[in-house]
């Protein structure tokens, strides 16, 4: 499989997480504010800011009934029209190029989904180094073979995608072009549960796909996407706002400044810990071992007196023989005078 580069960031299990803070609408249409979320996530160590590319009209009908309002009672979403949600949370195109630029200034990557090919055409402009297909997109195989030709990286969400569904996917990318991809494992509830999440599935989806995997994470907290780095993730996505309590379209499951500098700590200690398959002391604990227990001469004894359990004892620290020799040597005769608290050899048998 090798090494992935995006940009010059490379991504894969000889690598920390790549963290990604996504912006969607949190910016609640005020560039300001948008610039002020590129700055927090430079500030949480976030190697990158994604944006979402669209319009309401590239994204769905100006219809104000049937099918295109949201009723469900449970969705952060319920009784928006879609064509009024999407205007409310979409990212005007003349913003793109100062919030890359200032992510880029402060040494994060930036890039975006395009949600139909003039996106892909938009960004491709502006010399993004990444496209990112969402979840709700994966069945979208002519974007995903336009974006895949322009040969750049893509990373791809799975969300409710079938094993089948995900297979057309990925051979669409790959016969189109593209070299590097990403699947992102993704449970597409906003927010999400750990219940729900099924980090068990990335290094299966790893070998079935043979491309790195990572998780997009919806939901609360930084548990779900920790417990995905144990499981192979490469690459992390979490939406970000600066405060959930100034609302937005996405800000219910977007973490704050502190929780997002947690994700990218904690993400990258799961990373460090899992090592390699190893027994016996490590070279940090070579000079622990001098605290493991050992055979010790427990009080003052004269040669000839014989070993007994009153002054032999398996006690710390660790220089006499091992404790495994204890119940041969009790009952033998010691040849030398010894002081209490002799580490035992085999030299006072001799």
């Amino acid at each position: 499989m090798g090494t992935l580069n995006i940009a010059d960031r490379s991504i894969g299990p000889d690598n920390p997480p790549f963290v990604i803070a996504e912006m969607s609408g949190n910016h609640n249409q005020s560039l300001e504010r948008a610039l002020e979320i590129v700055e927090a996530a430079a500030a949480t160590g976030a190697h990158a800011l994604k944006l979402q590319t669209y319009t309401a009209d590239t994204i769905t009908l100006n219809v104000r009934s049937g099918d295109f309002r949201i009723d469900d009672p449970n969705s952060l979403w319920s009784g928006e029209n879609l064509h009024d949600l999407y205007e409310k949370a979409h990212t005007p195109w003349d913003w793109h190029e100062p919030i890359m630029q200032r992510a880029n200034e402060l040494g994060m990557l930036c890039f975006s989904t395009p949600f139909d090919e003039t996106a892909v055409d938009f960004l491709d402009s502006l010399n993004v180094p990444a496209f990112k297909i969402a979840s709700f997109e994966n069945s979208h195989l002519p974007l995903i073979r336009y974006a895949a030709k322009t040969g750049k990286p893509i990373i791809m969400s799975t969300g409710m995608a079938t094993l089948a569904e995900l297979d057309e996917a990925v051979t669409a990318a790959r016969e189109a072009g593209c070299q590097d991809l990403v699947l992102l494992k993704c449970t597409s509830t906003y927010p999400a549960t750990p219940i729900n999440t099924n980090v068990r599935t990335i290094p299966h989806m790893r070998d079935l796909f043979n491309c790195e995997v990572g998780l997009s994470d919806h939901t609360m907290g930084v548990g779900a996407s920790v417990a995905a780095v144990a499981f192979g993730a490469s690459v992390i996505e979490k939406h970000f706002t600066l405060r959930r309590a100034d609302g937005g379209v996405d800000s219910a499951f977007s973490l704050e400044p502190e929780e997002m500098t947690s994700l990218v700590v904690e993400t990258e200690r799961a990373w460090q810990s899992l090592g390699k398959v190893t027994y016996g002391p490590t070279e940090a604990e070579k000079k622990s071992l001098v605290f493991r227990r050992s055979l010790y001469i427990a009080a003052d004894m004269q040669a000839g007196e014989v070993l007994t359990e009153e002054n032999l004892r398996i006690v710390r620290p660790g220089n006499g023989l091992h404790p495994r020799h204890y119940g041969t040597l009790l009952g033998r005769r010691v040849t030398t005078s010894l002081k209490k608290g002799t580490p035992v050899d085999w030299s006072i048998f001799a």
